[in-house]
């Protein structure tokens, strides 16, 4: 385990984002036990109360098992894993991890056409504010079309998109948005130009505002598959074209 002392003054964080590390690139196995708390500590030069919050925080995400007067052991990521994750997991060591990328943006099209179905569905008892906010956020996103860049229309859609889950509402699915956001968040500034074409389609965003605000379920889903699908085909393209280079890399 490459673990060195800890220096920083948010002590707690630190080590989590220490042993995180080692769990998410694999030099934690599943099944590895974890020093004691003891020893943790004095690897990491830490107290055991703050060893044991990284821990705690650990076992909450589901990838380690505490077990009490016991050892801790490596969970499986891929089995026990939650979504809060997935931002570590997209951008290691400031570089996009591709198939976690692919993963993302695959979820996005599965996902948000079932959103916007349910938003049509339920709109009709929305409060006029939650209406009043998704053409709202549909304004800004036009303005952006002529005065923003890619990044700027990136965020607008995101808003736009935001509104849509809060007249699903599910809190499902606005929670696993808020955990999909947040993971792709770090990365608008390099697929934003990726996904212009779709953030610049306002006749598209368009047909799910009146799709959803009308009730049509059926069409809003229709709608948002239409929007998604084009940009969606061609970042998974782009990714999978990044993922053999940087493997013909490593090899050569």
């Amino acid at each position: 385990m490459a673990l060195t002392p800890i220096t920083k003054r948010l002590v707690p964080d630190d080590v989590y984002e220490q042993l995180l590390t080692e769990v998410v690139d694999g030099a934690l196995a599943p099944g590895d036990a974890l020093p004691s708390e003891r020893r943790l500590a004095e690897l990491l030069g830490v107290s055991r109360p703050a060893v044991r919050e990284a821990l705690q925080r650990l076992s909450a995400s589901g990838l380690v098992e505490v077990r009490h007067g016991g050892s801790t052991t490596v969970r499986d990521l891929q089995r026990h894993g939650s979504l809060d994750l997935l931002p570590r997991l997209l951008v290691r060591d400031g570089e996009l991890d591709p198939a976690v990328g692919r993963s993302i943006t695959e979820a996005r099209l599965a996902i948000a056409p079932n959103v916007a179905r349910m938003a049509g569905e339920r709109a009709h008892r929305a409060t006029q504010d939650l209406r009043g906010a998704l053409l709202a956020a549909l304004e800004v996103l036009a303005d952006t079309q002529d005065a923003g860049t890619p990044a700027d229309r990136q965020r607008a859609s995101l808003a736009f998109w935001d509104c849509v889950v809060d007249l699903a509402d599910s809190i499902v699915f606005r929670l696993m948005y808020n955990n999909l956001r947040q993971a792709y968040e770090p990365a608008i500034e390099p697929l934003a130009p990726l996904l212009d074409g779709e953030v610049t389609d306002l006749a598209g965003y368009r047909a799910i505002s009146d799709a959803v605000l009308s009730g049509d379920g059926a069409a809003a889903a229709t709608a948002a598959d239409t929007l998604l699908r084009p940009a969606t085909e061609a970042v998974v393209a782009f990714l999978d074209a990044f993922e053999d280079t940087s493997s013909e890399r490593d090899e050569a």
